[in-house]
């Protein structure tokens, strides 16, 4: 690997220019430091190569790219060519003109091979405005020596009580291990994604049918509270610093018994050039209380192009280049068949070497049970799973994953924080017009 490739790929903020010297022209594209996606920037000269446009990158962290990206089209910045956003933000933005529409794809490209649960959720009234890199679910990732070693069997559908009883008997904190690890960092998109799908499963929603915010009631409190309860128990200290990327750490150091969170993890805590513990690490359905719904939530890091931008037919050369079966195909040449971007396409699910990959079925299981448009116990006028699919709900849920946090890291107790939490949402919802 180059210097200026390894450099794209170890720094958080970058801004790199993997194009060689002499090209035809060049695009700008902002994505989120996460594995996968600094996979896809060691190819980009490939790419370059292929089509003599250059790539420069603007590489962050997930809560300020979502930040950047959210300033830059609603002000219409023109920094990007392609944008790496989710289901959340593209139907949105599709429906206020503010994204290409993508209906325009190769036949070569085969859009209709998107799975249906990412186009979907990646559409506004049947038109795609963006294209899935990869999409995922999210599920229990555990350790299955230290499981074996605690007497027990994880079950393919487990309680959140087996759960507790597995994450307290897995803890030896005078090691460094901890039984179980889960996001505690403020933000829509890091803690209030795992919490709202924890809700789910414990019976509580957003919003009810007449759009009022339910953090007031028995389900929510009953979420919060075990949730905490069960950090404080057998999690590891600053849990409410953690994200993806924090607990991803943990897990492959070793420190994790269990670990629930994006499927799409999994290629990586099962890598033994990444992973101490990658031949010990098992699989199972986001857990449940009974009533009906996992915690599971479902999402898909996507590229879209907004509008506007003067590098349009470039920023679809490079989209269809970066989310081909092609693509695929490379990476699986290159790095083995469990490092391809999983949960986008149907053929990839269809491959008999990628169905061999230990967590293959359990991503794909895990993708179609979450159910955006029935995600709670309860009815919901809303969209979406891990999130409610409208403008306001970005800002609502950034203020509450802050009161969320601080009651983990002890700064205020579980009932103010969701006092709070219905003060915060009421008042912005009564002032959009709910």
């Amino acid at each position: 690997m180059s210097l200026k490739r390894a450099l794209c790929a170890t720094t958080a903020l970058t801004l790199c220019s993997t194009a060689a010297l002499a090209q035809d022209s060049s695009i700008t594209i902002a994505t989120v430091n996460n594995g996968d996606m600094i996979r896809m920037q060691g190819y980009t000269d490939e790419f370059t190569a292929e089509t003599g446009i250059g790539v420069e990158w603007v590489t962050l962290e997930e809560n300020v790219l979502r930040q950047r990206v959210t300033t830059d089209i609603t002000t219409k910045g023109g920094q990007f060519d392609i944008m790496t956003i989710g289901m959340y933000e593209t139907p949105i933005w599709g429906a206020n003109g503010w994204l290409v529409p993508l209906d325009d794809l190769s036949a070569e490209y085969d859009a209709d091979d998107i799975l249906p649960a990412m186009a979907g959720g990646l559409s506004h009234d049947g038109t795609l405005y963006a294209a899935p890199f990869y999409g995922e679910s999210s599920m229990i990732m555990y350790r299955t020596d230290l499981m074996e070693a605690a007497g027990l069997e994880m079950p393919e559908s487990p309680t959140w009580e087996f759960v507790r009883e597995a994450a307290i008997a897995m803890t030896d904190k005078d090691n460094e291990i901890y039984g179980v690890c889960l996001r505690g960092k403020a933000g829509w998109g890091e803690n209030m994604a795992f919490l709202t799908a924890m809700s789910n499963s414990f019976g509580g929603r957003w919003f009810d049918e007449d759009w009022r915010p339910q953090f007031d009631t028995d389900a929510w409190s009953e979420t919060l509270n075990f949730y905490i309860d069960l950090m404080n128990e057998a999690g590891p200290p600053g849990a409410s610093n953690n994200g993806f990327n924090e607990n991803l750490s943990l897990f492959q150091q070793g420190k994790c018994g269990m670990w629930i969170d994006a499927t799409v993890a999994a290629s990586f805590v099962t890598n033994p050039e990444e992973s101490s513990v990658a031949d010990s690490v098992g699989f199972a359905l986001a857990p449940n209380t009974g009533l009906g719904r996992n915690a599971n939530w479902l999402w898909a890091w996507a590229l879209g192009i907004p509008a506007g931008t003067d590098q349009e037919a470039e920023a679809k050369q490079f989209i269809e280049w970066a989310t081909s079966k092609d693509y695929i195909q490379l990476v699986a040449e290159n790095e083995g068949w469990a490092n391809v971007p999983p949960g986008a396409r149907s053929s990839l699910y269809e491959t008999p070497e990628y169905q061999e990959v230990p967590f293959a079925e359990m991503t794909l299981q895990s993708i179609l049970t979450a159910d955006p448009l029935n995600p709670a116990v309860d009815p919901v006028p809303y969209v979406g799973v891990q999130f409610a699919a409208i403008p306001e709900f970005a800002g609502i849920a950034t203020q509450v994953g802050q009161e969320f946090s601080a009651a983990l890291a002890g700064q205020t107790s579980p009932e103010e924080a969701l006092e709070n939490a219905q003060a915060i949402a009421s008042e912005e919802m009564e002032a959009a017009g709910y």
